[in-house]
């Protein structure tokens, strides 16, 4: 081993001269030259885990590198020999080389020899430069007459390119210059007129002119929209398991319209975290705050509650570190960061700022918050105005009520008897098992599924009946106390049904002509679980929330007493609406009752005891509960009551129909965030965590209250911070340039990027937060440099000494967008709706795509009319089924946050491009308008190409897309059928005035031009 490790210092020793040669100019940079190297071979053992430090040596810090161990200095600046850190890379001795000779690790002899050249230069040291306050740099002096300098960025960008000897690329030319800007701004293709009109305009100011109407226009706001949903992993549904549908799309719209609005991004960030917590808080900034809701979740029955709720903790802190600090936290939910001077503790104390949000472990996610517009708000006004002038009219004080009242009283102590149901045999139709316990209570032991029913038969030999009672108990087994079994305790009771049988002959139906309860949810009365206008319909049913954790009882009345002979038996059916099928009782009693008014309930405890007080000396309290409790049983009152359920069930079936948007509503009381050891859900023996930033970015002002989610991003957007002005001018950079200054969009730490140009990556972000946030004049500054306009062609001189276009000499081309690549395709063709906003659309997808989803098992089904030309990014987002035309194009399952997508190139693409409805319909249409608007071959092409691609073709290609066609015609003149197939591809009408051969043959042409690389490249 050590004579192969001498060979191999000979060859080190002998290409110190070559490296030294090649190295950059000046003095070695700690962070650019030497943090990678030791960032890649040595953290991991030397480096933030204290953990997997090995000979407490740590090379991260500026203490580790430098201070004097057991007599040792890692690095003395200057001495080569006296830098054990140098003489362990270079010596021939396997026990003290370093990395380790069995490990995987080994620096190259460049490496080696940066770190000797750096020691010689004095070995300067720098903090992380991602950790480093950012401050405005002085523009470099730069020729402007010899030079194209449009504002301080190209100042930035020559400079560099002239210290490294490359030449910018010219200008791009004119129509290059309008498709840009239109797919950077919009993630649309101009049409024809639009580049006529930005050609032919001979102002000096024509560009500038044309990007501020770009950036007026509501199309930017989509445009950055999908730049921002794939960061905050928005879509349709929950993800895991079933994921089943979540109503969040007011938020994707909210999105849009900030950015359209130009709302500044430190507001933008603060609503999303900590809407609901501003003071004040209105419908936006609540819509805002769905950004917390928009993680992964699960609604199956064995999920474990502790262990989604710490899945959904490590989810936000992921997120939020990805999205705004460009941090890779994630590590550190089970050990200190390996390369980050990011603990697992910060992770938990981050965790603990989001430890208010309330939400269900495990369990359906709610509607959300209704969302009326204004003449829907008035709609509900009015119901509200109805209903209180009902409930004015059940309080309303009468002699005659007064009088009855007095008698009811008389009597109203008088204690019901109730005999539980004890049953000889129970079933459930459905998943759900019951267990008979003592005193004919039941229990479910296993989950409920959808359309869930309990049957409940019990003999009942000489006897007669008037009303069956059934209690709803709490239980600490069950989720929240009970006593529902859905993970918040509630339940939704939708339908009850009593059935009477005698020695064996078949059940009838027994009118249930009255119901009472102790308490019913608003809008959940009682009551309606006896409409028949309402049954089996959303929201319908008793439900009790937010009077959880404790036990409920309803009442029940017949409406003629029932009289058993033996052998009578009773069957009691209790059915829990599909809607929430997890929201069944837990664990309940059935008792039946011979009283004569069984509707009279049980008098509480409380109740009674006013009752017992005479009538002058009770207090107002008193009075207004015996008035209540009269007036909910009165007979003369029972218009009323009825008006009331009507006015309450119609209010609901109408805001059933209202947008609702899951948002996030804060807990009084924050649950209890443990650390825990090695990120294991089941070990609760971790110390209690106190919401914190980081410490590596110091703390937040002291405060005597708990920090929440309000504080936390006003520091992700305060002065305090060096991290998130720097990684959004790095993305949108990235959004405009094809690639980021600093190249690892989501990774700020020591394992990503050095900054190709740091200090413009510096003054941009100064100029971001110096502008109060200002998202339009980032971008507008950006694609107003010359370095922007630039043509895309490298010269050969560029590719030899920037192949990857490090320095921004020209600009990148590429492929648009999965959901662009679909929206130029419709806009060309002029298929595409430009409606702004709305729910969710499904456009065209292949049968069976979604056969493997179940719970429940379901199929897209495709929109009709409009829904099916929407843009891209309204399409519904299933997480476990992308769309599959978006997915060919790389787009995201968001399932976490996605800061870069992939671009791939690989044959499924054309055939998406040649074979999705989506396509085949839009290439027919398209090629009816040439049909129409163009006269002769030659002239139809140029059609097709001057809408699609802003140019006329070449004679070549002209030659080329002749002969498809006329092959094609031949084809299609021979085989009618085949025609007829192609053309009649999607919903759209076919022309029936169009010869079918020759609509089928120009088809085929321009699929071949959606099918070209230019069609849907951003040049």
């Amino acid at each position: 081993m050590g004579k192969n490790l001498f060979v191999g210092l000979i060859a080190l020793a002998a290409s110190f001269m070559a490296i030294a040669a090649h190295a950059a100019p000046g003095p070695l940079d700690f962070n650019r030259d030497i943090r990678p190297i030791l960032s890649d071979n040595c953290y991991a053992c030397h480096g933030p885990d204290k953990n997997k430090r090995k000979a407490e040596l740590r090379l991260d810090t500026k203490g580790g590198l430098f201070d004097e161990i057991d007599g040792v200095h890692p690095v003395t600046p200057g001495n080569l020999a006296d830098s054990d850190l140098f003489q362990r890379l270079i010596t021939d001795d396997p026990d003290d080389h370093m990395p380790p000779v069995k490990s995987i690790k080994k620096l190259t002899p460049a490496q080696i020899g940066k770190i000797k050249l750096w020691i010689e230069q004095g070995a300067a040291w720098k903090g992380h430069w991602a950790y480093i306050k950012p401050t405005r740099p002085v523009e470099p002096e730069v020729d402007a007459v010899a030079a194209d300098v449009r504002n301080p960025i190209d100042k930035f960008i020559l400079s560099d390119l002239r210290a490294q000897h490359i030449e910018p690329a010219p200008a791009a030319n004119k129509i290059t210059l309008c498709r840009r800007l239109y797919f950077d701004l919009h993630g649309l293709p101009p049409t024809p007129e639009q580049v006529a009109a930005f050609v032919n305009d001979p102002s000096p100011n024509a560009y500038d002119s044309l990007v501020d109407r770009l950036l007026a226009d509501a199309h930017f706001g989509e445009r950055l929209a999908v730049f921002w949903l794939d960061q905050v992993r928005y879509a349709d549904t929950v993800g895991y398991h079933s994921d089943t549908p979540v109503n969040v799309w007011p938020y994707r719209d909210w999105v849009i319209a900030a950015f359209n609005q130009n709302m500044p991004f430190d507001q933008f960030t603060v609503e999303q975290l900590a809407g609901d917590l501003l003071p004040k808080a209105g419908t936006s900034q609540k819509v805002a705050s769905a950004y917390n809701r928009l993680l992964q979740t699960t609604e199956e029955g064995g999920a474990q509650p502790r262990e989604y709720e710490a899945k959904y903790a490590a989810d936000r802190v992921r997120n939020v570190s990805a999205v705004w600090l460009a941090q890779t936290m994630g590590c550190c939910e089970c050990h200190d960061h390996k390369f980050d001077p990011l603990a697992t503790r910060d992770f938990y104390t981050m965790e603990s700022f989001f430890a208010d949000v309330q939400e269900a472990s495990v369990g359906k996610r709610e509607p959300g918050m209704p969302l009326p517009s204004k003449d829907q708000q008035a709609q509900a006004d009015a119901f509200d105005r109805q209903i209180a002038a009902a409930r004015a009219k059940l309080a309303a004080e009468s002699p005659e009520l007064a009088a009855a009242q007095t008698e009811w009283e008389k009597i109203a102590p008088t204690e019901v008897t109730w005999q539980p149901l004890d049953p000889t045999r129970h079933d459930v139709q459905g998943e759900s098992k019951l267990k008979k316990l003592e005193g004919g209570i039941l229990q479910t032991v296993y989950k409920v599924g959808a359309n869930e029913n309990y049957a409940i038969a019990a003999p009942l030999a000489g006897k007669a009946i008037t009303g069956i009672r059934l209690e709803a108990l709490a239980d600490d087994a069950l989720p929240g106390h009970g006593p529902g079994n859905s993970p918040g305790g509630n339940f939704v009771l939708s339908d009850v049904r009593v059935q009477a049988s005698e020695n064996g002959k078949a059940a009838a139906d027994l009118k249930v002509g009255a119901a009472s309860a102790d308490f019913s949810q608003d809008a959940f009365p009682v009551t309606s679980v006896l409409d028949a206008k309402r049954k089996n319909k959303k929201n319908s049913g008793w439900a009790i929330y937010p009077q959880v954790g404790k036990s409920h009882e309803a009442v029940f009345q017949l409406a003629k007493p029932v009289d058993f002979a033996a052998g009578g038996q009773v069957t009691v059916t209790l059915q829990f609406q599909s809607q929430y099928p997890q929201h069944s009782i837990g664990r309940f009693r059935l008792s039946d009752t011979t009283a004569p008014e069984p509707a009279r309930r049980t008098i509480s405890a409380d109740l009674r005891t006013a009752l017992s007080v005479p009538a002058d000396q009770r207090t107002a309290q008193q009075k207004t509960a015996i008035a209540a409790q009269y007036r909910s049983t009165a007979p003369q009152l029972q218009g009323v009551r009825d008006e009331i359920a009507r006015l309450d069930a119609e209010k609901m079936a109408f805001v059933d129909a209202l947008p609702k948007c899951l948002v996030t509503t804060a807990a009084p009381t924050p649950r209890t965030v443990r650390l825990l050891p090695r990120g294991n859900w089941l070990d609760s023996s971790g110390p209690v965590m106190a919401p914190a930033i980081p410490a590596a970015f110091g703390a937040l002002p002291a405060s005597s209250s708990r920090p929440t989610r309000l504080d936390l991003a006003r520091w992700i957007v305060s002065a305090d911070n060096p991290l998130t002005a720097r990684v959004f001018v790095n993305r949108l950079w990235k959004t405009f340039y094809g690639a980021g200054i600093a190249r690892k969009l989501d990774d700020f730490g020591s394992q990503g990027d050095w900054p190709t140009h740091p200090e413009l990556l510096d003054w941009l972000a100064s100029e971001f937060t110096g502008r109060h946030w200002d998202v339009k004049h980032m971008v507008r500054l950006m694609v107003t440099s010359a370095a922007y306009r630039r043509g895309s062609v490298a010269t050969e001189a560029q590719k030899k000494l920037d192949p990857a276009n490090l320095y921004f000499s020209h600009q990148n081309r590429f492929r648009v967008d999965a959901e662009f690549v679909r929206d130029t395709t419709l806009s060309v063709s002029g298929l595409l709706v430009n409606e702004l906003g709305g729910k969710s659309v499904f456009p065209y997808q292949p049968a069976g795509y979604w056969s493997f989803l179940n719970f429940p098992v379901r199929e897209w089904q495709n929109d009709k009319g409009d829904g099916l030309y929407r843009r891209g990014m309204y399409s519904h987002w299933q997480r476990t089924f992308p769309h599959p035309s978006l997915l060919a194009f790389d787009a995201p399952s968001r399932e976490e946050a996605t800061c870069e997508r992939t671009r791939s190139n690989v044959p499924q693409q054309a055939l998406v491009l040649l074979n999705d409805p989506t396509y085949v319909e839009a290439a027919r249409v398209f090629a009816e308008h040439a049909m129409r608007n163009a006269e002769g071959i030659e002239a139809r092409i140029g059609y097709l190409f001057q809408r699609a691609l802003s140019r006329a073709p070449t004679v070549e290609e002209s030659r080329i897309l002749r002969a498809l066609l006329e092959k094609h015609l031949k084809e299609y003149s021979a085989d009618g059928a085949a025609a007829e197939k192609l053309v009649s591809a999607g919903d759209a009408a076919v022309a029936k005035d169009l010869n079918g051969p020759e609509l089928a043959a120009w088809t085929n042409v321009a699929r071949t031009i959606f099918n070209l690389h230019e069609t849907i490249a951003r040049n």
